[in-house]
């Protein structure tokens, strides 16, 4: 559940506090999106070795995918909401 800021749900964070964890989520977010990359090119290469993607892989990526997107809408203030490992990780939808 995304809560927007200023909702009368929305704890209160200081920024000091904010601007740190958007740092280190800033840094969660290039080490995610290389691990989908390197997902993306085992996929490719295991579609060509075999003719069909692995549902497993397809499945991670979609969750990475997905976990990108929780730590986009921390870091742009489109919710208080905080990203793995403070929620569980991310599912399917």
């Amino acid at each position: 559940m995304k809560i927007p800021i200023g909702s009368a749900d929305a704890p209160p964070r200081k920024l000091w506090v904010r601007a740190l964890l958007m740092a280190l989520f800033s840094a969660a977010f290039q080490l995610s999106a290389w691990l989908l990359l390197c997902t993306a090119i085992i996929q490719l290469v295991f579609t060509l070795a075999t003719g069909d993607a692995n549902t497993r892989l397809r499945e991670f990526g979609g969750s990475i995918g997905r976990y990108l997107s929780q730590i986009a809408d921390f870091v742009a203030f489109r919710t208080e909401e905080l990203p793995f490992p403070f929620t569980d990780w991310p599912s399917q939808p």
